[in-house]
């Protein structure tokens, strides 16, 4: 694991131009520090915010950042991505954290017309993956490429809608794929997701799952859209499909949400037309010598992204700590790994490595998420953490 994360294989292609910012564990401080990269150098940024919350909601973060020049050096890039590995990992010294602290995680689902049809046929076949070949040649059949070119909540497709409820193929999926209420959930808990390096979870019962490569937003508590980093929403396609009630329990479980390496802050070399234009790429290594590979064009996004930050935060619900969304994926694996006709999932050991050139990538290996490191630092001991700082 350790070699997969250096600062070309996790760094943006254009590093010199990325204002890049995060979280390290700092052990001789017992607790969480924030930073920004450097170079070759991870430095200290708490003398601008004590948070990454707390950063994203100063009047203008980017210039806070430039205006307090120099900050202390903590250590070297590569020494920290490389120990970020949870794996022999060096207690002693530093790593990286997701780089969300107290911000709510926040996503939103079926925003590509790919996903929307898995989510179709995982709730046809009710979550059995033995039946998703059968179930998605019938659902294709009647559907086809009736979705591509429709707008979320046009009049077309509403006309769309009547077509396809006549056709007995409705679905819940479908009403907030190409309806005009996007889907926006809890993702995870504050301080709950896991960062560059760490092991991902899946639960235990799960026999049908898979990865979900993301952009994911970083937007402040008055829903200014102020950079981007990845994401990997861990999904259970079996329980997702046995019921949609069972939404929290397919996504929030131990180390399920992987957010990093670092949020990349919105400035004169990157914004949120960058984003629009991402081509996430996707690859997991199984410790059997299986490996898939996928994309995920944010050029093909059914709904814009700012347009679903308005979904998620506006009159109607506010966020004092700010959030960070998931913008949902266009990757839904359908190539059999175990058995014909059962399509993809996890085994335990895969790694999965989710990336772009202007994002760099994230990195993290599978387990059982009663196996991985339980999450134990929440916001309650980050306040502790921090005033024994002062």
């Amino acid at each position: 694991m350790k070699e997969r994360l250096t600062p070309p294989a996790c760094l943006p292609e254009d590093l010199g131009r990325a204002l890049l910012v995060g979280r390290v564990w700092l052990p001789r401080l017992a607790g969480p520090v924030l930073v920004r990269i450097d170079g070759d150098d991870v430095r200290d940024l708490s003398g601008v915010a004590a948070t990454a919350s707390q950063l994203l909601e100063l009047p203008d973060p980017v210039r806070s950042i430039r205006a307090a020049g120099a900050a202390p050096r903590l250590a070297a890039t590569a020494d920290v991505l490389a120990n970020s590995a949870a794996a022999g990992r060096d207690e002693r010294a530093p790593w990286l954290l997701a780089p969300c602290d107290l911000q709510a995680i926040k996503a939103s689902g079926v925003t590509f017309v790919a996903s929307t049809l898995e989510r179709v046929i995982e709730e046809q076949a009710r979550g059995d993956a033995t039946r998703a070949e059968s179930v998605r040649a019938a659902i294709v059949a009647v559907i086809g490429d009736n979705l591509a070119s429709i707008r979320p909540g046009s009049p077309e497709a509403a006309e769309l809608k009547q077509v396809l409820i006549r056709q007995g193929v409705w679905s819940q999926y479908l009403e907030v794929g190409i309806g005009p209420d996007a889907e926006i959930f809890t993702k995870a808990q504050p301080m709950s997701a896991v960062g560059l390096g760490a092991d991902v979870g899946i639960h235990p019962k799960s026999e049908w799952n898979n990865p979900e490569p993301e952009i994911v937003l970083a937007v402040n508590s008055r829903g200014q859209t102020l950079g981007a980093t990845l994401g990997n929403d861990v999904n259970l396609r079996d329980f997702e499909g046995r019921s949609a009630l069972l939404l929290g329990k397919a996504k929030d479980n131990n180390a399920s949400c992987a957010i990093g390496p670092f949020i990349r802050l919105f400035d004169e070399h990157f914004g949120i037309d960058d984003v629009r234009q991402c081509e996430l790429a996707m690859r997991v290594d199984g410790p059997d010598g299986f490996t898939l590979d996928g994309a995920s064009s944010m050029r093909l996004i059914s709904r814009d992204p700012l347009d679903l930050v308005t979904h998620a935060i506006g009159p109607n619900h506010q966020y004092p700590d700010g959030l960070v969304l998931f913008l949902g994926t266009m990757f839904a694996p359908t190539r059999d790994r175990l058995a014909p006709g059962q399509g993809f999932t996890h085994v335990v050991g895969d790694v999965v490595t989710v990336s772009t050139p202007k994002l760099g990538a994230l990195v993290n290996r599978v387990d059982h998420s009663d196996k991985v490191a339980p999450w134990t630092f929440g916001v309650a001991a980050l306040m502790q953490s921090l005033a024994r700082r002062g």
